[in-house]
């Protein structure tokens, strides 16, 4: 194998890792929103619509923190009693699941 083919199957391994990464987290992040939805008491459309706007403000920035602070905001104002380290523990949580998923086709 040439140090060339060598080269090319690290970036396909590396873009297939950034692909299943991304597709991941965005499973995650819906799946964060409609548990989120549940605890804030939306349903049907409105738990749907929540759950895209989880996805969506991953984008604002790199990393979860993003997703983290709606989630905590939007409980904090609606007085849904969970913890930081609830939240998170359930950003795990979901994460491993999604993981799951993904790998199981």
């Amino acid at each position: 194998m040439s140090m060339k083919d060598r080269e090319e199957g690290f970036e396909k391994k590396f873009i297939h890792d950034e692909e299943l990464k991304f597709k991941a987290m965005a499973r995650r992040n819906k799946m964060l929103g409609l548990w989120a939805a549940e605890k804030l008491g939306k349903t049907g459309d409105d738990a749907d619509a929540y759950a895209r706007e989880v996805v969506n403000a991953d984008f604002e920035e790199a990393g979860d923190h993003d997703v983290f602070r709606k989630v905590r905001k939007d409980f904090d104002a609606a007085g849904v009693d969970q913890s930081d380290h609830q939240i998170r523990r359930t950003m795990e949580e979901l994460l491993a699941q999604a993981v799951e998923q993904i790998k199981n086709g």
